[in-house]
């Protein structure tokens, strides 16, 4: 394979070498010969077929996780809802929006896209580009102001922030119903004796601001039609990998998300599992978008996260939160740490601070 090639799939996977490679292998065997072999969405009958039968009840008041159906080295590919949230962090609701509005909504991103640009961050000290265009929406005129002053993405100041669309803003409502819907229904059926996470928020989920990401083509990490959303649990490096369990979370799992998809990442998304796109040889051109594909990422930027409630590091820059992951000494607990080592021309200063939480997600770092 080409450097290039190469470079693309890790930053896909944002650096892991070895998911880049398992990613690479899988696409090798699918298609070993050079002929280009059409996609096409898979169909797949529900694994709930082949489960045994579990009450919502039992599940709730039980606090024993599932076992995972992925394999060391393979990936499960998941079509079913019902399956997703069974055996990952998410969920999904196919044909979300109406049609007509789906349509309205990819149509003006399509046009908004035209004008996004490529971020650039460094990657293993060398400065890359990301696979893909992007760009960050807002409410209001004073909310463009602030974040361009006061937001940070991968180190760096977001400098295109935009005033929201009518589509996005007509979207909005429907997401946050969705989304509150979802998360009281994993509290109920998925969690520990019918009860949130800890440090999980306990008020609504209200999306304030939008990232909208344009993937052109086959090799930006995304298909245009059925894309694959591919997730892994993670196991830290010093973990006993002969554990069986162990062996078993670090396959990968593949979501696939047609248009007009809804996924919701539930709390413990980020702790506990890295995602990515993978890229792809071929795609199925869209109607309307025909090869570019449009993502809208929905957020709720709490306000007691905002910079000014939170730690800085030497260089000025907003300390990032980030969680143990890679040794089991300390697993799962949250430090600040300096971020400028991602922009290109600054390192990284040594700043680092462990975090605290009250049981409902509030810093607690002023009160130290």
């Amino acid at each position: 394979m080409s450097q290039g090639s190469l470079l693309e799939a890790l930053l896909a996977h944002e650096g892991s070498v070895e998911a880049a490679s398992t990613s690479i292998l899988e696409d090798l065997l699918r298609s070993p010969s050079k002929k280009r072999i059409k996609p096409s969405v898979g169909h797949q009958t529900s694994l709930r077929l082949f489960a045994s039968k579990t009450s919502t009840e039992e599940r709730s008041v039980s606090p024993k996780r599932a076992r995972p159906l992925s394999k060391k080295g393979t990936t499960l590919h998941l079509y079913d809802p019902e399956d997703v949230a069974e055996n990952t962090p998410c969920s999904i609701i196919h044909n979300f929006l109406p049609p007509e509005e789906a349509n309205d909504l990819l149509k003006e991103m399509l046009d908004e896209s035209n004008s996004f640009e490529k971020v650039s961050f460094k990657l293993f000290d060398n400065v890359v580009q990301s696979p893909h265009t992007s760009s960050f929406y807002v409410a209001s005129e004073a909310e463009i102001n602030t974040q361009k002053e006061d937001y940070f993405y991968n180190g760096a100041r977001i400098s295109d922030v935009r005033r929201i669309t009518p589509q996005l803003l007509r979207a909005r409502p429907r997401v946050q119903e969705a989304v509150n819907k979802e998360i009281q229904n994993r509290i109920k059926t998925r969690y520990p004796r019918g009860q949130k996470l800890k440090h999980q928020s306990p008020n609504p989920w209200s999306p304030n601001c939008a990232f909208v990401n344009c993937y052109n083509g086959p090799q930006e990490s995304a298909q245009c039609v059925a894309r694959e959303f591919r997730v892994r649990r993670i196991i830290p490096k010093d973990s006993d990998n002969n554990r069986l369990d162990d062996m078993d979370a670090q396959g990968q799992i593949s979501i696939h998300l047609p248009h007009n998809s809804l996924l919701v990442m539930h709390a413990e998304m980020q702790e506990q599992w890295k995602h990515s796109i993978a890229p792809v040889q071929a795609i199925d051109p869209h109607p309307i978008a025909g090869s570019r594909r449009i993502n809208i990422t929905y957020r709720d930027y709490k306000q007691n996260f905002h910079p000014r409630n939170t730690p800085k590091c030497r260089c000025g820059i907003p300390a990032v939160l980030r969680v143990v992951q890679r040794k089991t000494e300390n697993l799962g607990k949250y430090f600040w740490m300096c971020h400028g080592g991602n922009v290109p021309g600054k390192e990284h200063c040594s700043f680092f601070h462990w975090a605290e939480f009250d049981d409902d997600g509030n810093p607690i770092w002023n009160k130290t």
